[in-house]
């Protein structure tokens, strides 16, 4: 868990609260940020950062890309222009305004202090700041009036927990979410482009009739899964598992949520898929819970089993939504029980896109503050 930032916290933006998070592809008509950093700018996730950035027309008037030493000084294009990339550095963040950072937790527990104490606010998708009791966690669909509680970082959650708690998110608003029972299928790419690399080399090594060797997971991945993502943390679950317990508890505002995960490394490339078993105060029905779905931002409903509808992560891929089916009541229990599958692009809504949607939800906070 990381560590309340101790350097002085000089925000130029200070956040407010907001009714609801309007997500906008349109110009704003008054850019608010001088300058705007991506930490992180040539990794997989960063460069969805940028296309994000384009796509939705952040304002801006300055860009800065800053990487670690082994990718400083390539040139990115991005719209019109061509930018190097800048080393990442203590001196890095004079004069910027907002940094969406996508680093290891060890870069980020160095470096996001000296922008904060440069006056910038950090938008940080590692895990290391995301339990700090002084840094919000922010989902925009599902509690975007956190953000006025920032003291310069604000903390995007584990892809997983993310495209769980979109999908609870409705669901406990009018029921009240009691207990999850979730087991995730997690794509190679949420251990970075190595994960994706080795998956590839695996599969072709089992093809080509040799022993595959592993490096990025304990075990090879091809035509495989893998039970444990993260290390042992708590009586027998992994760290992965447990941040999805303490992040929901966060995100929700609710520490009596009761989460019980089960984390699986699978062999595909993007897109990790949830089966989620969730109890309710309230007994919702199974058109119930569609409607819910079907009206809560941020979640299409594919969910046609006779005609094999569902969501499959091959079909996620490069989509920004929650994708979720296979909507049936729990046989087992009382009533109080919903059964769903639940489907997203990790390296999009579970990392950049977020990223993204919370700065503008910041800008959004700027704009109805003037």
């Amino acid at each position: 868990m990381g560590q309340a930032c101790s350097l002085p916290l000089r925000t130029r933006h200070p956040g407010r609260k907001l009714d609801a998070y309007t997500p906008s592809l349109q110009p704003f008509l008054n850019p608010v940020y001088e300058t705007l950093a991506v930490v992180g700018a040539t990794g997989a996730v960063g460069r969805i950062v940028l296309e994000q950035l384009a796509n939705r027309n952040f304002p801006y008037k300055r860009l800065k890309l800053l990487a670690s030493q082994r990718s400083a000084g390539q040139q990115v294009r991005f719209k019109d222009e061509t930018i190097t990339v800048e080393l990442l550095a203590p001196g890095a963040f004079e004069d910027v305004d907002i940094v969406i950072a996508s680093t290891p937790d060890e870069v980020s527990a160095e470096f996001a202090p000296y922008a904060v104490k440069e006056g910038a606010i950090v938008v940080d998708e590692s895990g290391y700041w995301r339990m700090d009791p002084k840094v919000p966690l922010i989902i925009p669909e599902v509690n975007p009036d956190a953000i006025a509680d920032h003291q310069g970082i604000i903390a995007s959650p584990n892809c997983s927990t993310t495209q769980m708690v979109v999908a609870l998110a409705p669901l406990h608003k009018a029921a009240k979410v009691k207990r999850v029972v979730v087991s995730t299928y997690q794509a190679t790419s949420g251990a970075g482009l190595a994960g994706n690399a080795e998956l590839e080399s695996s599969v072709r090594q089992i093809l080509d009739g040799q022993t595959p060797g592993h490096e990025t997971f304990q075990h090879p991945i091809g035509f495989n899964l893998i039970p444990q993502i993260g290390s042992e943390k708590f009586e027998g679950y992994t760290s992965e598992e447990m941040k999805m317990v303490y992040e929901t508890r966060k995100i929700m505002g609710d520490d009596n949520i009761q989460v019980c995960p089960t984390a699986v490394r699978v062999p595909v490339t993007i897109g990790h898929s949830e089966s989620i078993l969730v109890e309710t105060e309230k007994p919702l029905t199974v058109a119930e819970a569609t409607e819910l779905f079907r009206a809560a931002p941020g979640i299409t409903v594919v969910d046609d089993l006779a005609n094999h509808q569902y969501p499959m992560p091959r079909d996620c891929d490069g989509k920004d939504d929650v994708f979720v089916g296979r909507i049936r009541r729990d046989i087992s229990g009382d009533g109080h029980g919903i059964a769903f599958w639940c489907v997203s692009d990790n390296l999009r809504k579970g990392a950049a896109t977020n990223a993204v949607q919370i700065a503008e939800l910041l800008q959004q906070s700027v704009a109805s503050a003037g």
